[in-house]
């Protein structure tokens, strides 16, 4: 397949607008599958893994392609939801055009403007089709004005609709000047001259489009203000180069369950938008990169699963030359890959791939050591492409075997996860034992624990993980640390005097050397320091690590014979022991920067729940529809921050999180910290 010839072609939307079945209608329109299946159902195209199927949404995105015309197009769904845009961002990297579905009920929603502005840091041209127009309380006019407002006056409608809700009938494609009425059941319209009913409709959103794509071009703006509109043809040229300059964002309408408009989408994807010649290449660590099909074999890697019958399959985006089966490539790791199998995806299922050239999307099999965002390429090629950036998690769960005959199958369970996932994040905690697993949202952590112990037999159980906190001193002392041990033979003995205070917020712990005379031998004076260090760490109040203290040993006494380094160690232990009392112990909490994306509706109630939770507001900023907010509030109070915000707005909110710093916590949360160490240790 020529390059000229390919479409890559990605719906993106916020959750619930219906991308799914517009890709299960633009399959069906082209004849790859006889029947529409439905999400509810659980037997859509993309929609096959088991946990999407259980909750009726896309958890990751799906790959597909039909023919329209000699075109080849690559169908890419992504989820719509918060918690797997992931997911989505990834897809952005894999395609040439972003076709944004908006639901005609619901309008532009905060997921859309996010996944908007990252196409545009993409550089990807985008389009709008406003789905769902049968449904009650669709409006388009209504839909129109909302995209306007998010995404400003480039927007530009080159299709209406003919008819609403239950009266929706058909579409009017604007360049041409033709109406298509559809009757129930059939993808493809009749054509037929404009209906009395939209056609002032038409003639006006005709000229503002035609306003629109003049403005584009000096030439056409002048044989304009001599009253020469430009040609069919010619608008379709600059609608085209419009959309890779990022000057229009064409509007096209329809219902993808009523299959009103499918047909007119699948011509526009051929007609007008680019091909993979005409993509903006992704930025490089190293190399150059060029759509040359003669050039050496770079590939993206944007997807990794697991398939239970062939094993991992990694999905990818070819940039530069061509691959085949059999051939011996690379990763960013210069480890040697042999590709010995090439397919093509239609969901699940896997049709063989001769090759795959400039803007092809394929798919390889048992490449363990290829991941997501690795480059695949040609032996000797330096080129490496930039990942695709992705957002840190921010929900957080500890995770154990159920049985501990498990816990090898664990954690190779999640070390294949996070391979897969790079918004997925395992780490083992020292200071609180703790394994833990995080996800940018509870569904997120919950699907992936799903899909742990699908495949890989593993049952695990979860927990709110331990929050880290700190202690300091606020007072000063001077304590006799003394170690003596005589039960035959050589004994133990070690004294040392040390002055104990605060240090600077920040500055951690510091050890101080004011010894004179030899009170202590200097080749000892380490292991008093290694004793209060080990001392510090084990806490005075609670059991968390002490910082923030500066120590000095200033005398003490040693015997030649039963003094070593053991005893010195244990007489720097002794030391914190004896001035643990007079320290006045109190307890550091970290301090999160929280950036709260929510709309402007829920702002009022997103500012009170921070208040409660003893947060400050740091400053509050428009973007386009959103309002982001950011507040400094203690991590304690946002462990499950994800559901909170989710619950408040709907699931239109999204956060970001970041530590910043430990400060003394209030005396009553000083008190709960304590009293919940006491009852742990009990």
């Amino acid at each position: 397949m020529r390059p000229e010839n390919i479409r890559n072609v990605g719906l993106f939307g916020h959750g619930g607008s219906g991308k799914t079945s517009l890709a299960e209608a633009l399959l069906f329109n082209a004849g790859e599958i006889n029947r529409i299946g439905s999400v509810d159902a659980g037997n859509t195209v993309m929609d096959h893994e088991p946990e999407e199927i259980e909750r009726q949404s896309s958890l990751g995105l799906g790959v597909a392609s039909f023919d329209h015309n000699g075109t080849r197009v690559n169908l890419i769904d992504t989820p719509g939801y918060a918690d797997f845009v992931g997911e989505a961002l990834a897809a952005l990297r894999a395609v040439d055009l972003a076709v944004f579905v908006v639901s005609a009920v619901d309008g532009v929603e905060v997921q859309t403007e996010i996944l908007w502005e990252a196409a545009r840091l993409e550089g990807i041209p985008r389009v709008v089709f406003v789905n769902k127009l049968d449904r009650d309380r669709a409006s388009f006019s209504r839909t129109l004005d909302e995209l306007v407002e998010a995404f400003g006056k480039r927007i530009a409608p080159i299709q209406i609709p003919i008819g609403e809700e239950q009266s929706l009938s058909g579409v009017v494609r604007l360049v041409s000047g033709r109406a298509y009425r559809y009757e129930s059941g059939r993808t493809e319209g009749a054509a037929t001259d404009v209906p009395p009913e939209v056609a002032e409709a038409f003639e006006e959103t005709r000229s503002a489009l035609v306003e629109s794509v003049v403005e584009t071009d000096d030439d056409l703006l002048e044989a304009y203000f001599e009253g020469e509109e430009p040609s069919a043809d010619r608008m379709v040229e600059v609608i085209h180069d419009g959309m890779l300059a990022g000057d229009i964002f064409p509007v096209l309408v329809g219902s993808a369950g009523s299959l009103v408009g499918i047909d007119t989408l699948a011509e526009f994807v051929v007609d007008f938008g680019p091909d993979p010649l005409e993509r903006t290449m992704p930025a490089t660590l190293t190399g150059e990169l060029a759509p040359d099909a003669d050039g050496p074999a770079v590939a993206y890697t944007f997807k990794t699963s697991g398939d239970q019958y062939v094993g991992r399959v990694n999905t990818f985006r070819v940039f530069s030359g061509s691959f085949k089966p059999d051939t011996v490539l690379e990763n960013r790791g210069g480890d040697k890959l042999k590709m010995s199998s090439l397919f093509s995806l239609q969901g699940k299922e896997h049709t063989g791939l001769p090759e795959a050239t400039v803007g092809s999307i394929g798919s390889v099999a048992k490449l363990d050591r290829l991941r997501v965002g690795d480059t695949l390429r040609a032996p000797g090629c330096v080129t490496e492409i930039a990942p695709v950036r992705v957002p840190r998690p921010v929900h957080e769960v500890t995770v154990s075997p159920r049985s501990t005959q498990d816990e090898d199958k664990l954690s190779t369970a999640l070390a294949r996860i996070q391979e897969e996932d790079p918004t997925i994040m395992v780490e083992r905690r020292a200071e609180t034992s703790e394994t833990v697993l995080s996800g940018l949202g509870e569904a997120h952590v919950s699907v992936t624990l799903a899909k742990v112990a699908r495949l890989f037999g593993v049952e695990v159980d979860t927990g709110v993980p331990r929050i880290p906190y700190r202690e300091t001193i606020q007072g000063r002392a001077d304590a006799e640390g003394k170690h003596k041990k005589q039960s035959g033979g050589r004994g133990q003995f070690g004294v040392a005097y040390v002055r104990f205070e605060p240090n600077q917020r920040g500055e951690g712990y510091e050890f101080v050397d004011q010894i004179k005379g030899g009170s202590i031998p200097r080749s000892l004076i380490p292991a008093v320091d290694k004793g209060i260090r080990e001392a510090l760490e084990r806490g005075i109040l609670a059991g968390y690590p002490v910082i923030d203290v500066r120590a000095t040993v200033y005398d003490g006494k040693y015997h030649s014979v039963d003094s070593d380094e053991l005893s010195f160690r244990m007489a720097g232990i002794m030391a914190v022991r004896a001035a643990a009392s007079d320290l006045r112990a109190t307890i550091l909490e970290p301090i999160a920067v929280v950036t709260i994306r929510v709309p402007e509706d829920y702002m009022g109630d997103v500012i009170g729940d921070i208040n409660a939770k003893r947060g400050r507001v740091l400053g509050m900023d428009a973007d386009g529809r959103s309002r982001v907010l950011k507040v400094e509030v203690p991590m304690a109070e946002v462990q499950r921050y994800s559901v909170d915000l989710r619950s408040m707005t709907g699931g239109r909110g999204s956060f970001d999180i970041e530590f910043a710093r430990y400060e003394p916590a209030p005396p009553q949360e000083v008190q709960r910290v304590v009293a919940a160490a006491k009852a742990a240790a009990e």
